[in-house]
């Protein structure tokens, strides 16, 4: 088995933030060739740590070890730019060589030599990131750091940064929340978790294996460690402290139980549910939309009708119009012509990038609180502004925080609590993946599904789109956007197939092909008839057809009883009662049949 020479060796390093210990006496090695990614909730120290390995932040104690001669490259999650520099004592050619590099790498990214000379104030935020990543790559280092690249790139750069990376034999540390980017390049995953450091030698998918096994053999250790407990605990109450050896050694035994008894059993399963507010059947209608800045045609002649609980993805380069579209739906942005209708019960909750405005001298629960003392989760439960922080994996001693002390990540995070609290039916997330970290993203994901109304997601992130939207919006440019029915990982490979027949057909017949396998546009009015089912709605369909069913029997039954004349008066009250809700939900699901039925 081949060895490979260790670059980096990290011994004992802590860092503290004021009183906070972010981590201490943590110990790991890069070696050569290696493609580790870190993982950790926000406000842990991610980007400290690769801030302090990159020599931009000090510790508060251990040491590092670098390899003699190491080059380390470092992009931030915010870079700045300036003009290329060279590294000191670097020869002409070898200056020479990495001018050329970087000019490679800015026509891969799309870059114009004319762009990368502007100063960042007029520079969008992917451009910036762009540019700062061409620099690092061009200088060629032998450890690269990486700080959340992904974000605001767009979809496109992101494969090519993923292909391109994937391939490299640079050692890379690294930290994203974009799991599809984490599995592919990766081959060892670092996990952070209460001050202590677990290693797994593999992707993503098997730390995600490895992870539950090592909490389930945790919780199950906690567990007889706690049996174990009470019975030492008695007889420690019991027995008057002897003197023997035996005893002496008994009692400090107690103390080691007892430190292992007291750990808290990790939960999970932290789940965020919350009833959703009634929707009606008028949701959002565009008749005949289009928009312009100048000649940047973002939408022409756009027509859409949204259906209840539909769940819509928009992808497309950066640039395309997908915040603009967003925007004009809010009435935020004025359309230049044709009608945006929104149906009277609809309640949007709007999360973009630049959404946030908390002050720095407020404590997280004041902000929530300002909002509201108690949430409505839904089937009468409340819970109290405290309470719904802990969805949001802030736990009482945090919460008490001022803004000032939180990490870009937990401001984000407060930022999503306030939009959700507020029981929107139309939620609208613009980019809301950047800066969350992965455990906030699994419970997002699993609120979005379960989510009763209607949604629409803006996101660079594959595997975020792939779990929540039921098709795609894409934005093309110059106006063309089309609806695909599917999530993106499938339109991916529908792509790739329309590459692979239009390269394989004679000269001549390519467009015809595109044309006729292309999804439906967004342009006609008939557009929402021509839409498939997915496979998610074609399984809700047949869920449906059962659960009528069922809600029919029922209703029989209940009808049958009232009129019979042998129930008990309990029961008739009872019975009562459920009638109204049973044709409540019996309305709900004959109106989303026929909803689905229309695309059948």
């Amino acid at each position: 088995m081949a060895s490979f020479t260790p670059y980096l060796e990290v011994l004992g390093l802590t860092k503290r933030i004021g009183h906070r210990v972010l981590f201490e006496d943590i110990s790991f090695t890069i070696n050569e060739r290696d493609h580790i990614g870190l993982i950790a909730k926000n406000g842990t120290g991610k980007s400290t740590l690769l801030s302090i390995i990159a020599g931009i932040e000090g510790d508060d104690g251990g040491k590092m070890v670098f390899k003699n001669d190491l080059k380390v490259g470092y992009l931030s999650q915010n870079p700045t730019i300036g003009p290329l520099q060279t590294d000191e004592g670097s020869h002409p050619e070898s200056q020479e060589a990495m001018e050329l590099r970087y000019k490679q790498f800015l026509t891969q990214m799309k870059i114009t030599e004319e762009e990368a000379k502007r100063p960042a104030s007029q520079l969008s935020g992917g451009q910036v990131k762009r540019i700062a990543l061409a620099q690092v790559l061009a200088k060629e280092p032998d450890l690269l750091i990486l700080d959340e690249p992904t974000n605001h790139l767009d979809l496109e750069m992101i494969e090519w940064l993923e292909n391109f990376l994937s391939r490299s034999t640079m050692a890379i540390f690294m930290v994203t929340h974009d799991r599809y980017f984490l599995d592919r390049i990766c081959s060892t995953i670092i996990e952070m978790d209460d001050q202590r450091l677990y290693t797994y030698k593999g992707n993503y998918s098997y730390y995600l294996q490895k992870r539950q096994e090592r909490i389930e053999n945790l919780n199950a250790y906690i567990t007889r460690a706690n049996n174990l407990y009470r019975t030492e605990l008695e007889w420690m109450r019991s027995t008057p402290c002897a003197r023997s050896s035996k005893a002496r050694y008994r009692i400090e035994s107690f103390y080691e139980l007892e430190k292992v008894a007291k750990q808290r059993i990790q939960d999970n399963k932290v789940r965020l549910e919350m009833g959703g507010t009634y929707i009606g059947s008028k949701i959002f209608e565009a008749h005949n939309v289009s928009k312009a800045f100048g000649d940047k045609v973002i939408l022409k002649d756009f027509e859409y009708m949204f259906t209840r609980y539909e769940k819509m993805g928009i992808v497309g380069n950066n640039g395309a119009g997908k915040s603009t579209f967003v925007k004009m739906l809010l009435g935020v942005e004025p359309q230049d012509s044709g009608r945006i209708e929104i149906g009277e019960t609809v309640r949007f909750g709007y999360y973009s990038q630049e959404g946030m405005s908390f002050r720095e001298d407020q404590k997280v629960i004041d902000i929530v609180r300002d909002i509201a003392e108690y949430v409505d989760m839904g089937n009468g439960q409340k819970l109290s502004a405290s309470q719904f922080l802990l969805h949001f994996l802030f736990p009482p001693e945090e919460q008490f925080n001022y803004v000032s002390k939180l990490s870009g990540g937990e401001r984000r995070r407060l930022y999503l609590c306030t939009v959700l609290m507020r029981s929107p039916n139309f939620l609208i997330l613009d980019e809301p993946t950047n800066d969350l970290d992965i455990v906030t993203l699994q419970i997002l994901e699993e609120y979005l599904k379960q989510f009763k109304g209607c949604l629409i997601i803006v996101s660079h992130d594959r595997y975020f789109m792939d779990k929540v939207v039921d098709h795609i919006l894409v934005f093309n440019g110059d106006g063309d956007v089309k609806d695909f029915p599917g999530n993106y990982s499938q339109y991916r490979e529908w792509k790739k197939e329309q590459q692979a027949v239009q390269s394989s057909s004679p000269k001549g017949k390519n467009d015809k092909d595109a044309k006729q396998t292309e999804p439906s546009s967004s342009d006609g009015r008939n557009q929402n008839r021509q839409r498939k089912l997915t496979f998610k709605e074609k399984r809700e369909f047949e869920q449906l057809e059962l659960d009528i069913e069922a809600l029919n029997k029922e209703k029989e039954d209940i009808n049958a009883a009232l009129c019979g004349g042998t129930t008990d008066i309990d029961e008739i009250t009872r019975l009562s009662k459920r009638l109204p809700l049973l044709n409540e939900e019996l309305d709900e699901k004959e109106m989303r049949w026929l909803e689905l039925s229309e695309f059948c």
